[in-house]
């Protein structure tokens, strides 16, 4: 009762920010995100008849507490759903992303892991419902079963059943890059769950931001249908900022963003001025992605690297869903 699996992280270009239901993982507005092929988990997940407990390492080190009991609830899930409460795995991942950076690694990480563990036990589950599982570890890895561009769908039920994502674009319908410029591997101050639940509670700009988000979907999708780059660049600019000036006011506020950031931030609007189609979106964390197009590949990236507090740029093309090794 073993198998592997590979995931890839993703960059939403709408934004997922806020949970209408803590427990199930279902969110207040749709989410629409880009699949990247250069970061991703493998995980494999072990079944074991004599285990007592469940076991997690990453990166070669055993985990505990939060963590660990995360995986652990997100396993028992999986147990509930094959009818076997009693069996426990070992769990071993090795994760090729920044772990709670702003790189979304729950999202690979999960997406590997509920597709491990439900084929591991013996679930035969299509995307959608695998994407339905995934979901309630991780919102985000929910978009991570599949390639190319998702839409993860709010959905209306209060048991989450139609809350999962689909997808909009497979991986080679268009040639889009995205830079990932690296300033900080450390871990944040403020999780992502954390500083969502903190936003929804008490920021009086969050009204505003859900009231956007369904004419940002709408566009989004009719520029990657067009492959109108210029189109979805700014909407994917636009809503991010938006997100994050949410959390602005809230109470109390807080900013995921370094000077560095900043520095990353203004340097894409100069290469616009300068000719260089780029825009930029950033997730729960200080790091940004850069989207551009392939024959502009060169001067992005040297021009990332040479700002001062940028450690790394990583560079991604349109990655891969889930894949069973």
């Amino acid at each position: 009762m073993k198998a592997t699996a590979k995931a890839h992280t993703n960059i939403a270009l709408i934004k997922y920010w806020g949970k209408r239901d803590e427990e199930l993982i279902l969110p207040t507005n749709s989410s629409l995100s880009l699949t990247l092929d250069g970061f991703h988990t493998t995980t494999t997940v072990d079944f074991r008849e004599e285990l007592r407990e469940d076991r997690f390492t990453l990166d070669d080190t055993e985990i505990t507490g939060d963590a660990y009991q995360r995986v652990s609830g997100f396993l028992h899930r999986i147990r509930l759903l094959a009818g076997k409460r009693e069996l426990y795995a070992d769990v071993r991942s090795v994760n090729e992303v920044p772990t709670a950076a702003g790189f979304a690694s729950s999202a690979s990480g999960f997406a590997a892991l509920a597709a491990a563990g439900s084929r591991a036990i013996g679930l035969s589950l299509n995307d959608q419902e695998l994407s339905r599982l995934t979901r309630q570890g991780s919102g985000s890895a929910s978009r991570s079963i599949y390639g190319g561009f998702a839409e993860w769908q709010m959905g209306e039920k209060p048991d989450g059943s139609d809350s999962h994502a689909v997808p909009i674009a497979p991986i080679d319908h268009w040639d889009i890059r995205v830079a990932a410029v690296v300033l900080s591997s450390t871990q944040k101050d403020v999780s992502s769950r954390a500083g969502m639940k903190r936003t929804v509670e008490t920021s009086p700009f969050y009204s505003g931001w859900l009231d956007s988000i369904p004419r940002d979907m709408e566009e989004i999708k009719s520029g990657i249908a067009a492959k109108d780059f210029e189109k979805v660049g700014q909407v994917a600019e636009a809503n991010c900022l938006k997100m994050h000036a949410t959390t602005l006011g809230a109470h109390p506020p807080f900013t995921y963003w370094h000077d560095t950031t900043m520095a990353v931030m203004q340097k894409v609007r100069e290469m616009r001025a300068a000719g260089i189609p780029a825009y930029f979106t950033i997730d729960a964390g200080p790091n940004v992605k850069v989207l551009y197009l392939p024959e502009q590949e060169k001067q992005v990236e040297e021009t990332l690297r040479s700002i001062p507090g940028v450690t790394d740029v990583r560079l991604s093309k349109s990655g891969k869903g889930v894949q069973y090794l």
